[in-house]
């Protein structure tokens, strides 16, 4: 079993946790047209799973995400010829049943972005994205989550802004009305380009914080990107349980 995981906030030790005594890792750098991309391969006995880490940059500093070269992170992906994609997304939560600090399954995804994302420039090429997300790994991730925590939202609709700032309240209430169940700044182009692949794709989304103006009790709480970060870091156990329930049963 080979997966690709595409992860970001709170996902950078995701190698060290699932690392063991009978694992091994290795750094490959993978070149692209649109950069290179360094990686993680950790091997057990499992599979083989590629670890991308989407904000990569050389030195401290991690990519912004209206800045992420995403074409060069799914061509790093595609190479590895993965059996599927996991993205793992942290994200805001507008649902009282997905609190941070847990996680749930995306089932759709609800981009407005003006931006395009495609591997085909030249040529127009329509790719079908009616089911987006593979309904067994999503089966898959569902019942692996439902181990360790008593509810795992399975159809949750991931609303796409492109960031770097945290939408508003207003934002917010829109993309409510609109169906969304959570925001995020990443999934958006990461499914769209895979959509172009035809390798299968799933996606789980890390509840980091309540969005802007949702938080119960306190609507005009702030949202600080260092404690998002370390709520999503508290979740890499349950995302590795992800993983190697894929790599298991799909």
């Amino acid at each position: 079993m080979r997966i690709a995981v595409l992860s970001g906030t709170g996902m950078s030790d995701l190698a060290l946790e699932m690392s063991n005594s009978s694992s091994r890792n290795s750094e490959i750098r993978v070149d692209s047209q649109w950069g290179q991309v360094p990686t993680i391969l950790v091997e057990t006995s499992l599979g083989k799973v590629l670890l991308i880490d989407r904000h990569h940059r050389e030195g401290e500093a991690r990519t912004p995400p209206h800045q992420i070269e995403h074409r060069a992170n799914i061509h790093a992906a595609k190479s590895f010829s993965p059996d599927l994609i996991l993205s793992v997304n942290s994200v805001g939560t507008m649902i009282e049943n997905l609190p941070p600090g847990m996680i749930g399954v995306a089932s759709d995804v609800l981009d407005l972005a003006t931006r395009p994302w495609t591997f085909h420039d030249e040529d127009a090429i329509h790719a079908d994205r009616t089911s987006i997300f593979d309904k067994k790994a999503s089966k898959i991730c569902s019942l692996a989550l439902s181990k360790t925590q008593e509810n795992t939202p399975s159809r949750l609709v991931v609303a796409q802004c492109v960031g770097p700032q945290f939408e508003s309240p207003s934002e917010i209430d829109a993309l409510v009305r609109l169906g969304a169940d959570v925001v995020g700044m990443t999934l958006g182009p990461e499914s769209r380009l895979i959509a172009e692949t035809g390798i299968p794709h799933v996606a789980i989304s890390c509840s980091s914080n309540w969005a802007a103006g949702r938080t119960p009790g306190d609507p005009s709480a702030e949202i600080d990107h260092h404690a998002v970060d370390a709520m999503a870091a508290k979740l890499r156990a349950q995302v590795r349980n992800c993983i190697e329930a894929l790599q298991d049963n799909f």
